[in-house]
């Protein structure tokens, strides 16, 4: 265990001696926000790769998707907001593409982690960055990304007992030095009606973070007009299971040892997210399909051309494609969901 783990580690364990047993979510927070703030975690050199990184030509084609609204509603001013935009290569591939059909708005960019931060700047020195959806600007249109965003926020997780339904929460293990176990509290409640009865041992998963910054951004829509493409993994109707899970060096471990150390993630609930915008008066298309979606805004034809023009390349630029569209890779497990306001032009490449 490295020095900033430990240091997690210790004031997680004072904060359950103190306090009591804390929830898995509290426990995802905590460690999560050591995590990315400590190191940039993407590349072979760290503990995962995003699609954007994978290739230039996922970038260009949320460039394309959102080049196509711009130009079918030209709004005078629209402003480009990325959610967790990582080291800045998806923006910075977007809008190379966006300023090739003669748009150029400006950059705004939520993000923590002062390291990621500084790789950003680099990529695109004209962003403006916020800690924060409140300080984004209220005076356009908003052009909303959030690739790999949303799954990296703290879940809370219910178990099924002889009980009846328990908030998961961390204590202190001797072994592995935290574990997950059934809370005292019933939470039934926040049990959809079909699921009260499932197996004992099964888990239901909610994300309360994720539903409040869908709900406020969708609020921003509304009022200001734009759209917004969230690409991750997950599901698009309620399920039951256990999805979180840690990586560290690119191999699967285990959540609850080494706290700041490693990547927490959970898969995202589109479904929720998806009602959340149509609450709020939003339009939806999807979830969809990352691999339908590519294909439908032309990463075949991008390939080729790459391919065509860089020989020397042409095997790895297939190889990212690949990766990027191939059920068995990226493409059935990555959804993407585009919420938009009334009066906005239907987004490409759902299939509509």
């Amino acid at each position: 265990m490295s020095p900033d783990s430990a240091q997690v580690a210790v004031r997680l364990a004072q904060q359950i001696e103190a306090s009591g047993p804390i929830s898995v979510a509290e426990y995802m927070r905590v460690a999560n926000t050591a995590y990315y703030g400590r190191a940039d975690p993407l590349g072979a050199e760290g503990d995962f790769i995003t699609a954007p990184e994978i290739s230039q030509m996922f970038g260009e084609m949320v460039g394309i998707w959102l080049s196509d609204i711009w130009l079918r509603h030209r709004p005078a001013t629209c402003h480009y907001v990325e959610l967790g935009p990582g080291r800045g290569t998806l923006a910075a591939d977007a809008l190379r593409t966006m300023k090739r059909f003669g748009w150029e708005p400006s950059v705004h960019f939520v993000e923590n982690s002062p390291a990621l931060r500084a790789k950003q700047l680099q990529a695109v020195p004209d962003a403006t960055f916020h800690d924060n959806l409140d300080s984004l600007p209220t005076d356009a249109p908003l052009c909303i990304v959030a690739n790999e965003f949303f799954d990296a926020l703290p879940v809370r997780q219910m178990v099924a007992t002889q009980s009846g339904w328990r908030e998961r929460v961390v204590v202190r293990d001797s072994e592995s030095g935290f574990a997950a176990v059934p809370g005292a509290s019933s939470a039934d409640d926040l049990i959809p009606a079909h699921f009260r009865t499932a197996a004992m041992g099964s888990i239901y998963e909610i994300c309360p973070d994720a539903s409040s910054i869908m709900q406020q951004l969708s609020a921003r829509l509304v009022k200001q007009g734009g759209v917004m493409l969230v690409i991750d993994y997950g599901y698009t109707q309620p399920a039951l299971g256990n999805t979180l899970q840690a990586v560290q060096s690119h191999n699967y471990a285990d959540p609850f040892t080494n706290p700041g150390q490693l990547d927490l993630t959970a898969h995202v609930d589109f479904f929720e997210l998806a009602t959340c915008a149509k609450n709020s008066g939003l339009l939806t298309a999807g979830p969809s399909d990352q691999g339908a979606w590519l294909l439908g805004l032309g990463i075949e034809q991008r390939a080729q051309h790459l391919a065509a023009s860089n020989p020397d390349r042409a095997a790895d630029i297939n190889a990212a494609r690949q990766r990027l569209v191939e059920p068995d890779a990226m493409g059935a497990l990555f959804k993407t969901l585009a919420a938009y306001a009334q009066g906005w032009p239907q987004p490409e490449g759902f299939g509509l």
